[in-house]
Parts: C-alpha cells; sequence; structure tokens
C-alpha cells in the first residue's frame, strides 16, 4: 500500500498556476455568458411556435423546480451525516460537508442552465430551419450546448481550484465531499429527468402513433408538451449534471493519487489538464461551421477531433514542461526509487483518455447511427414486425457493450502498465480520465444538440408553421442528435469506469490511512503493518485485503452484479408504471373531450406534465437510496474487503448494462427515423409502427436505466471511500465494535428493502 504523503505545500509558482486555472475557469463561464446572448439573440419564429416553446418552458421549469425542493430534504441529511464521519481535522470535516453543498449547488445549476437554455434554444432552431437554412439551425443548436458544456467546466474548476488553493494538504479529502455532493445531485437527476421524459414519450408514441395513427409531435395528442418537457429535464438538465459529476469526481481521483504519487506536483497537475481542455473546448465550439451539403453529424465529429488534438499538443507540452525528468526530483519518499519519466507517463496516460473518447466516439456512431450497417439492418428487420426488431437491437447492443468494454478495459490497462508503483499506475488512470475530460465541453455541446433539434422538430411539427424544407432540415438534424446523444452516452460511462478504477485507488488509499491510526503503525510490508511496538498484523485476516478467491469477496462481487440489474430494473418499471398513466390520460382526452381529432378543441396539455412530474419524483427515490445504503450495508456488515469486491462488481456488470441499454435505444430510435424517411414502406406502414414499438421499448433503456447507471457507479465508490475509515475504526483497533457495526448494517439494509417494497407497490399517479 502508499498512502497519501503527510504534509502537502504549495510554492509561490504553484499557487500561481493554481490561480491561473481558476482564471480559466473564469473565463470559460464568461464564454459561456457570451454564447447564451448570442443563441437569445436569434429570431424566434412566429407566435404560435413561441406559444408551444413557452408551454414547453413554464413545464420544465415547474418540474425542475418541484425536482429541487424534493432533492433538498436528501441533501440536508447527508450534509449533517458527513459531519459524523471520520476525518483528520475539524477543519477537514467542515469542508468536507459545506464543498459536499458546493458540488450539489454546481450540479443543480448546470442542470438548471441546460434545461432553461434548451427550452429557449428550441424555437429559435424551428426559426433559422425554417428562415435561414441548416447551417445556421445548426449553428445555434450546437452553440446551445456549447453554452452548457462550458459552464460545466468552468464550474467543475472553479470549485476544485478553491479547494486546493484554501485547503492544500487537506484538499483529496475535501473534494470528496464535492465530488460526491455532485454526484449525488446528477445521480437523482438522471434517474427523476429519465422517468419523466420516457414515461410522456412512451405514453405519447403508443396512444398517438400506434392507436390513432397521428404523426409523432401532432398537437392533437395530450401528451406532446410533456414529452418536449421530458426532453429537456431528461436529456439536458440530466445529462449536463451527470457530465459535470464525472468531471468533479475524476478531479477528485486525480487529486488524491497525484498527491500520493507525485507529491505536490500531482496536487496540481491534475487541474493543468481540464483547463487547457477549456481552451480547446472553445476552439471547438467555435470553429463548428457546417458546410453546404456536409452531413450534420460529420461537421460536429470534425469539431470534437479538432479539439481532442490540439488537446494532445498542449498536454504534451505542460507535461514536459511542469512536471520534472525523474521520480527522485519529486520529492515522495513512496514513490522516490520508481524507475521510469514522470513526464513521459503523464503525457502518455492523458493521451490515451483523448483517443479512448474518440475510439468511443467512432464506435458509438458506428452501432448507432442512420448510415451505418448495424442500424440499417435493425430498420429491415421492421419489414418481419416489431419482435425482430427488438431482437435484432438487443443483438446489436450487446454486441457494441462488448467492443466498448475491451476499449475501455484496453485504455485502463494501458494507463496502469505505464508504471511498476501501483500508486503511479493508478494515478495514471485517473489522469488518463483527466485526459478524457479534455473534451467534455464538446461532448456536452454534442449532448444538448439532440434534444434541442428534438424539441425544434416538435415545435414546427405542431405549430404548422415551417416550410417542408424546413422541416426536412429538422428532420436531418434530429437524426445526428439521436447519434450525438448515443456517443455521449458511451463517453459518459468509459469517464465513470476510468473515475471508478481510480477510485479504487483512493479506496485503498483510505483504507491505508484508517488502519495506521487505527493501530498507530508506522509503515506497511505487502498485506502486512508494523505498528510502533514492531508488531505485524496481517491484514487479510481483518478483510482488508481484498483477494477474489476469498468467498467473502465474491459475495461482494455478486452484490455488487445485483445492484446495477436492481437498479436498472426500479427505473425501467417506474418508466413502464408512469407512461401507463399517461396512456391512460390521453386515450381518456381522446375518448372524453369532443373535437380533439378534428383539431377544434386544444387538448389538457398540463393534466398529463403533472401526471409524469408527480410519478417521476416520487419514482426517483428508490434507486437513490440503493445507491447511497448498499455499499454501507456491504461495508459495515462484511468488511472493507467483500465491499472492494462489491464495486468490482458494480463497475463490470454496470459498464456492460449502460453500454447495452444506450446503443439498444439508440439504434431502435434511428431505425425508426431510417423507416420514417421513406425506406421499407415509410410512414404508416406496418414496418413503421413495428419500428415505433422497437423505440418504446428502447425508450427506458437509452434515456433512463441506462444514462443512470453512470453516476449510480461514482457514487457508490465515492460512498465507499468515505466510509472506509469508519469501517475499518470500528473494526480493529481500541474503536472496534462489532454492534455497532451490524447495528449499521441491519438499518441499511432495512432502508433498502421498505424503500424497494415501496415502490413495487406503488400505484402510478392516475
Amino acid at each position: 500500500m502508499d498512502f497519501i504523503p503527510a504534509e502537502l505545500t504549495i510554492s509561490g509558482t504553484d499557487r500561481v498556476i493554481v490561480i491561473g486555472v481558476g482564471v480559466v475557469a473564469l473565463i470559460a463561464l464568461a464564454i459561456a455568458f457570451v454564447l447564451r446572448a448570442g443563441v437569445l439573440a436569434a429570431g424566434q419564429g412566429t407566435p404560435k411556435m413561441q406559444e408551444i416553446s413557452e408551454a414547453v418552458q413554464e413545464g420544465a421549469a415547474a418540474y425542475l423546480g418541484r425536482q429541487f425542493r424534493t432533492l433538498g430534504v436528501f441533501v440536508v441529511i447527508v450534509f449533517a451525516l458527513l459531519f459524523v464521519l471520520p476525518a483528520d481535522s475539524t477543519g477537514e470535516r467542515i469542508g468536507r460537508s459545506l464543498f459536499f453543498l458546493v458540488g450539489a449547488g454546481f450540479s443543480a445549476s448546470i442542470g438548471y442552465l441546460g434545461m432553461w437554455l434548451a427550452t429557449r434554444a428550441n424555437v429559435r432552431v424551428a426559426a433559422a430551419a425554417n428562415g435561414e437554412g441548416r447551417e445556421r439551425a445548426m449553428q445555434i443548436a450546437f452553440r446551445t450546448g456549447g453554452t452548457v458544456g462550458l459552464a460545466t467546466t468552468g464550474l467543475g474548476l472553479l470549485g476544485a481550484s478553491a479547494v486546493v488553493l484554501v485547503y492544500v494538504g487537506e484538499a483529496p479529502k475535501v473534494l470528496e465531499g464535492f465530488g460526491f455532493g455532485a454526484a449525488m445531485l446528477a445521480m437523482f437527476m438522471r434517474v427523476g429527468g429519465g422517468i419523466f421524459t420516457k414515461a410522456a414519450d412512451v405514453g405519447a408514441d403508443l396512444v398517438g402513433k400506434v392507436e390513432q395513427g397521428i404523426p409523432e409531435d401532432d398537437p392533437r395528442n395530450a401528451a406532446t408538451i410533456a414529452d418536449n418537457v421530458g426532453d429537456n429535464v431528461g436529456d439536458c438538465a440530466g445529462m449536463a449534471a451527470d457530465l459535470f459529476e464525472s468531471y468533479a469526481v475524476v478531479l477528485v481521483a486525480s487529486l488524491i493519487l497525484g498527491s500520493a504519487a507525485f507529491g505536490t506536483k500531482g496536487l496540481i497537475f491534475p487541474l493543468i489538464v481540464p483547463a487547457i481542455g477549456v481552451l480547446t473546448a472553445i476552439i471547438g465550439v467555435y470553429t463548428t461551421r457546417a458546410k453546404v451539403g456536409e452531413s450534420g453529424l460529420t461537421t460536429i465529429n470534425r469539431a470534437f477531433y479538432i479539439s481532442a488534438g490540439i488537446s494532445a499538443v498542449l498536454c504534451g507540452v505542460a507535461s514536459f514542461v511542469y512536471l520534472p525528468g525523474s521520480f527522485a526530483e519529486l520529492g515522495v519518499a513512496a514513490v522516490a526509487g520508481e524507475g521510469g519519466n514522470p513526464q513521459v507517463i503523464a503525457f502518455v496516460a492523458v493521451v490515451i483518455g483523448i483517443v479512448l473518447a474518440a475510439i468511443i466516439l467512432w464506435l458509438t456512431g458506428y452501432f448507432t447511427g442512420t448510415e451505418t450497417k448495424p442500424t440499417q439492418d435493425v430498420a429491415k428487420t421492421s419489414l418481419t414486425g416489431a419482435a425482430t426488431v427488438i431482437l435484432s437491437g438487443i443483438s446489436v447492443g450487446f454486441e457494441s457493450a462488448v467492443y466498448t468494454a475491451l476499449v475501455i478495459a484496453a485504455a485502463v490497462y494501458g494507463a496502469f502498465l505505464l508504471s511498476g508503483s501501483l500508486i503511479v499506475a493508478l494515478f495514471a488512470i485517473a489522469l488518463a480520465g483527466c485526459g478524457l475530460l479534455t473534451t467534455v465541453g464538446v461532448i456536452v455541446a454534442m449532448d444538448t444538440f439532440g434534444p434541442v433539434s428534438d424539441n425544434a422538430q416538435g415545435i414546427a411539427e405542431m405549430s404548422g408553421d415551417v416550410s417542408p424544407e424546413g422541416a426536412q432540415i429538422l428532420t436531418e438534424l434530429d437524426a445526428v442528435g439521436n447519434t450525438t446523444k448515443a456517443i455521449t452516452k458511451g463517453i459518459a460511462i468509459a469517464t465513470a469506469v476510468l473515475a471508478a478504477t481510480a477510485l479504487f485507488g483512493s479506496y485503498s488509499d483510505a483504507i491505508g490511512k484508517a488502519v495506521i491510526k487505527a493501530l498507530g503503525a508506522v509503515d506497511t510490508m505487502g498485506d502486512s503493518v508494523r505498528t510502533q511496538a514492531g508488531q505485524f498484523i496481517d491484514l487479510g485476516t481483518q478483510f482488508f485485503v481484498a483477494n477474489v478467491v476469498q468467498p467473502s469477496t465474491l459475495v461482494g462481487m455478486l452484490l455488487g452484479a445485483a445492484v446495477v440489474f436492481l437498479f436498472s430494473g426500479l427505473a425501467v418499471n417506474a418508466v413502464s408504471r408512469a407512461a401507463g398513466a399517461v396512456v391512460q390520460e390521453v386515450r381518456r382526452q381522446f375518448r372524453e373531450i369532443p373535437g380533439i381529432m378534428e383539431g377544434t378543441t386544444r387538448p389538457e396539455y398540463g393534466k398529463v406534465v403533472d401526471i409524469v412530474t408527480r410519478d417521476s419524483l416520487r419514482e426517483l427515490a428508490t434507486p437513490g437510496l440503493l445507491a447511497v445504503f448498499a455499499p454501507i450495508a456491504v461495508g459495515f456488515g462484511m468488511g472493507v474487503g467483500p465491499l472492494a469486491g462489491y464495486l468490482a462488481g458494480t463497475i463490470a456488470t454496470g459498464t456492460l448494462m449502460a453500454v447495452f441499454l444506450a446503443n439498444s435505444g439508440g439504434a431502435w430510435d434511428n431505425a425508426k427515423k431510417i423507416v420514417e424517411d421513406g425506406k421499407f414502406g415509410g410512414k404508416g406502414s406496418a414496418a413503421h409502427e413495428a419500428t415505433i414499438i422497437g423505440d418504446t421499448v428502447g425508450d427506458p433503456f437509452k434515456d433512463t436505466a441506462g444514462p443512470a447507471i453512470n453516476p449510480l457507479i461514482k457514487v457508490m465508490n465515492l460512498v465507499a471511500v468515505l466510509i472506509a475509515p469508519a469501517v475499518v475504526g470500528l473494526t480493529i483497533g481500541d474503536g472496534a465494535n462489532t454492534l455497532v457495526r451490524v447495528l449499521i448494517a441491519l438499518a441499511a439494509v432495512a432502508v433498502i428493502v421498505v424503500a424497494v417494497v415501496v415502490s413495487k407497490r406503488r400505484a402510478s399517479a392516475l
């Protein structure tokens, strides 16, 4: 084991660098404000288009307002609990709890900004497509995402640099609170927003498209406004918060491991890398200009590759300028004799992360794009019915999950092989995550592009004020948006895996420090520690070594894998219940309100919005409680060794499950687009109805359960890091108390059981 050095100090030069990183963060926020102003300056189209957009704005704002009030209860409880957990000093305990609030607040702010701007950009994209052409419409949509992307990177860097500047040596522990706050809020927003958006979408499709045979965004469908609201609270607010917490959690892992591996240099360098990413994201956003006749996806991919290439070059310069050429110069006793060059290790690790992002972009685009063979094959199976569409989509998801997992595993293992020292190798994995983060500004822009384009098409269809040429432009942008959303989900899960793997090192570090504190140990030798009295204690006998052949560790792995399945099942079931209520309500309105089908009577849109709002807010509690209390139950009940197995099970299973769900759903969605564009019978055909069923099944896959697994993995890892000292303290040394440990575990299990039982028995809002 290697442990964080006892004392870290920041020299004058390093302090200037940290301040410079903070300035870069402020520049990112300023550019985001400029981009926001540019988006809002665009034309808003006809009064009818503006009326529809305002209804979407009101619904999204009302939902997020109620969601934040609901989540406020959880935030207050966790804030109090963080005070109870062990800490090395009162300042660390206070800082950890306060920055938990900061992380949660930043995550909520990013989510709200994404929703607020997207609901105002949609009508502007529709108006631009109608009057100014495809290039202008695409620019507005992408710069909307660019605003959110730069705000994400800006707030993430600002929070991390402020903690390092104020807390220095205690910064890694304080940042655990910052990352946990961001991750917890993101998970709740991901789950709640995902349930909202897909319940409305599924209900609208089943009644409108399948039963009534009307278009997707027909104003006669009472669920259309809720569907468009859902695109924003799920894909904009939820995904923006998700990527922000990825940003925060990777920085947390990097700073914890970096300070252990590289000392003060390791505390500063992980801030420099994403700061470079901010600058290249600005370049990427401003260079995204569609050429005449060029595919929108090609344009966006080009911006990504340009920013990634520039990031790789600048990070190489930073590595060789800032870091020393040997480990002896770092001044860290644990790695003083290590061979290799820290400059080369850091640079190659960052490049691995950047290349990983590029490969996943290509790989996900291949399996979900409208012009590639897998999705074309799924669309073709619509000729033989819905069952074959579903089977082929599942097949695509399974296959793509394997290739994506192999690519991520290769990146993790490649970074790990960069050094023979465990702590340096784990830091290299964290730096690969930082490398991937250099592209996050463009990634968020790509993700937000999807729902903005989707909403723009919905506004055009509902208003009837867009020309056939404008409608075709919006259809094309919507299809591109489906692919970019799938790509960002793939990159998000890669970030989650890198962060979780790096947090493994942080978890081991937390255990080591707790053992030293509990036993008065002075150093380590293999799997043993030596106390001040000269006694050696085997950590394996105390369940502090996660040996995979131990039954307890294997049981932990099984439990971790099982939690991913349970979490996914709860999320999909929540969508099913809420969607059922939407179906019943829309059917009722068609049946009981005269004139809806004739277009002479306006449907009661607010009724559907209210149903999915209430259902989604009630349903988000159970998955959230599962994520927080399951690792507590395993850790206190079985020990930190089995808890390590538990985390391994969640990472492995979560990676495969998240990619499978996201890519299956993406393939089904774009297969529907292919048929709607005229292939295999076109709109209204039996093939079209089959792809609608496939898309309906895929909706909770790709937009609810799949994306929510990303923050789930990181929340559980952070909970493990936070509780590890308490578990150790109750297991060995003077504070050992088996009864208290067991009671805590039983209480956590009771919370999970009650939450799941209540969820299963819950009726829909209808």
